[in-house]
């Protein structure tokens, strides 16, 4: 194979800024539920809701990226087949 894989890397201020957009989305959304004009097992629902959210997006993630990953290798053996093929074919010899 010719090419050399590329990393697919974060930068620092990227990473910071998704863990800080979702500590502060966290945040809200829990003293929205606790400043809530509600009963405490509604609250307690919800805030089991938005778990339960944030777990299966994670999840979800997770398990697209897995999927990239997969196809990627699948796509490099593949390319590395037709490589070998194309290099191991002789145009010029007789039957």
């Amino acid at each position: 194979m010719s090419e050399t894989p590329v990393k697919h890397e974060s930068t620092a201020a990227f990473y910071g800024q998704a863990v800080a957009s979702f500590a502060v989305a966290m945040a809200a959304t829990a003293i929205g539920i606790f400043r809530l004009d509600a009963n405490a097992w509604v609250r307690g629902f919800l805030a089991i809701a938005v778990l339960y959210l944030v777990t299966s997006a994670f999840t979800l993630a997770k398990v697209i990226r897995d999927r990239q990953e997969a196809g990627q290798i699948v796509s490099r053996v593949d390319q590395a087949r037709l490589e070998k093929l194309l290099a191991e074919h002789d145009p010029f010899e007789k039957l």
